[in-house]
Parts: C-alpha cells; structure tokens; sequence
C-alpha cells in the first residue's frame, strides 16, 4: 500500500474515503462548490469540452492547494472521463491538473490505455509528479523494464520509495532489479557520492526468493 501524493489521506483512498475527508476538512463554502462540480460532472460527462473541466482547473482557487488534488480527482470520477479526455487535461494542464489525472487513472481506466502518461510522467524530473505516476495504475499496467527503472529513478531523484505503490509485490525476487540497484549503489560509491538509504531496503527486497505465480513475472 502506498500513501496517496495527490492527498494524504491514506493508503490508496477510494473517491468515497476521498469525498469523505473533503466533507470533513473543506469550509462550508468550499464544500458547497464541490458538490456542485460533482453534480455538474455527472451530469454533463461528455462533450467536446464539457464545462466541468473547467472545475478541475479552478480547483486550486475553490478548495486550497492542500485538497485540490482531492476535489480533481473527484471531479474526474464523476464525470467518468475516458482516457482521451484523460489525455488531454493531462497534456494541456499545470502540473497539479496531471498529478490528479494521475491519481485518478486506477478509478477511471481498467486496461493499459493511460500507460503512455504514466511513462510522460516518469521522464520529469518533477517529484511529485513521479510519485502520483507509480500509484496503483503503474503498479498494474506498467512493464517489468519500465517500472525498473522507475523505481532507480525515484532513488536518485530523492522520491521515497513508499510511493511506488506494489512495490513489495513486484520488486521482491527481482533479479534484474537487484542487479540495477547493485550496479547503481557501485557507481555512487565509486564516485564517493551517497547511496539511497532506501536503495539498500529495495536492494534486500529484491534479493529474496520470488513468490509463484506472480502476475507481472519477472522477465527482463
């Protein structure tokens, strides 16, 4: 389980633990732009550029920074945006409209179609955006080369490790990963530079036995 980057309110918050915690934090004022947004989404979800979406950018404005992720990532459930209209508040948003888009993919897209955002976020150098890329929808549809060297990317990029979501079920017995993460640790001590202290708990994760029948393998 990871923490959620998008709005600390747990491990993996569904949009009803989402809308919850909004209820109970957001002032009255706030609360009642919501629920109208929320309304407006769902009943007007479709549309070349529904009005809705315009809620998603002034998020930040209505409810915070610290619950915008949040009331996004609802505004998106609502609506049940598809991976095109995903697609496309991704590309044209801030870096907090993506990190939303981001969150939302596990709630929105069952298959690997939102993958090539997942794989945009994760060429930034953006922290916060790396860690709202490997949430659960990373963890399920990401490939075992991709997501490898994801994982290498948040150690030198400083992203704690706790935010790759199923990182226990997919690094443990990880050959290839731990020959990564030891050839990694090798260079940076070779160059008298600081190894991840979380490069070495990955490390340990990575040499243990593989369990059976794992659903990503561990192909190279």
């Amino acid at each position: 389980m990871t923490h959620s980057p998008a709005t600390g309110t747990g491990p993996d918050p569904t949009p009803d633990a989402l809308r919850d915690h909004l209820d109970s934090h957001l002032h009255p004022a706030a609360r009642a732009w919501l629920g109208q947004a929320l309304d407006e989404a769902a009943a007007h979800p479709g549309g070349p550029r529904p009005a809705w979406e315009l809620r998603v950018a002034e998020a930040g404005r209505r409810c915070g920074s610290r619950h915008a992720d949040a009331a996004r990532v609802l505004i998106l459930h609502a609506a049940h945006a598809d991976p095109a209209t995903l697609a496309r508040l991704y590309h044209q948003g801030t870096a907090a409209e993506r990190r939303a888009v981001l969150s939302a993919l596990p709630h929105l897209v069952p298959g690997p179609d939102a993958v090539p955002l997942v794989e945009d976020a994760l060429r930034t150098n953006d922290t916060r955006l790396l860690a709202a890329a490997l949430g659960p929808y990373a963890a399920r549809h990401l490939d075992p080369h991709s997501w490898r060297h994801a994982v290498l990317k948040c150690l030198f990029t400083g992203v704690p490790v706790d935010a790759v979501a199923g990182l226990a079920e997919r690094g443990r017995g990880d050959a290839e990963l731990a020959r990564m993460l030891a050839d990694y640790a090798a260079e940076r001590t070779a160059a008298d530079r600081p190894v991840p202290a979380d490069l070495y708990r990955v490390l340990a994760l990575a040499a243990e036995e593989p369990e059976a029948d794992h659903p990503h393998g561990k192909e190279s």
